[in-house]
């Protein structure tokens, strides 16, 4: 019988491994989760209900702190690397000879393990690397610089290369964006007498407002999320200058098993990424849909 019910009916029964998939490693491991990091849970003896106390313990460990503030500072890649991947977008979105090699040579890290970007970054960033080295001859440095010794710049040296596995990313979804931008659109504005950088700002950023909103959300919360760089690259050092919340969590968690203070620092990590990217809907939400 094909009526509205049967067809909902239908529609469920076809949704129902996808949603017990969901229930199973989604749902269920963020509930339980988020109870036993209200515990005192280990391996070799009862767990005991603690409440808040692991949360408080976060906010009075220095360490933890260090990794907030430092997966505050990632923050700072986002607005670099939507800017740079909307400039390259509007590059490659031109007729130029060979341009096909150019996307692809952008979007290259994205499909290369972050293992063999660490390794080629350490070689790069390494004191008697090839980035020292051609500083050096351009006599732009006297002396090799640690970028990942260094604990003042360690930090910046891995939001770099974040910066740059990113990139490619966020240009193909830009790209796709500005071809999808209607032609009669940008011909009206130029029979208008509106010269390209008008026609940019009135007409392709407002058409690309909801893929900059998508974009930036999924950069704000991968830069929070900062994980596999740092775990490459530094280990968290030198002198926990690179820690951040999520590596302070797997630190936790995993190395030293102690599961509820590492479950505890990923919820706020959680809690964090909620409420900036709520931020970004709020405020990057393109008007006609407010």
């Amino acid at each position: 019988m094909n009526t509205p019910r049967a067809q909902g009916w239908l529609a469920w029964l076809f949704l129902t491994p996808a949603l017990i998939l969901l229930l199973a490693f989604s749902f269920w491991p963020v509930l339980y989760g988020s109870y036993l990091s209200m515990t005192d849970f280990s391996l070799v003896r009862p767990t005991h209900w603690v409440g808040l106390d692991n949360y408080l313990d976060l906010f009075g460990n220095q360490m933890f702190l260090t990794g907030l503030k430092n997966s505050l500072l990632f923050l700072l890649v986002v607005p670099c690397t939507q800017i740079a991947a909307l400039a390259l977008a509007v590059l490659v979105n031109q007729q130029l000879p060979g341009i096909r090699w150019f996307r692809a040579a952008y979007y290259a890290p994205v499909v290369t393990t972050v293992a063999v970007v660490g390794i080629l970054w350490g070689f790069m960033f390494h004191e008697q690397g090839t980035l020292n080295y051609v500083l050096l001859q351009l006599h732009l440095i006297h002396a090799p610089v640690g970028w990942l010794s260094d604990d003042s710049i360690a930090l910046f040296s891995v939001m770099f290369v974040s910066f740059w596995r990113g990139l490619g990313w966020y240009m193909v979804m830009y790209l796709a964006a500005l071809q999808a931008v209607p032609a009669e659109m940008q011909e009206a504005a130029l029979l208008d007498g509106a010269n390209r950088w008008q026609r940019f700002w009135r007409i392709t950023v407002p058409m690309l407002m909801p893929t900059i909103m998508v974009c930036s959300i999924m950069s704000v919360l991968a830069a929070l999320k900062a994980y596999q760089e740092v775990d490459v690259l530094t280990q968290g050092g030198p002198m926990n200058s690179t820690f951040t919340a999520l590596y302070y969590a797997y630190d936790q968690g995993l190395k030293h098993l102690k599961l509820p203070r590492g479950l505890a620092a990923s919820f706020v990590v959680s809690l964090c990424c909620i409420a900036i990217a709520l931020l970004c809907l709020r405020y990057l939400k393109p008007r006609h849909r407010q």
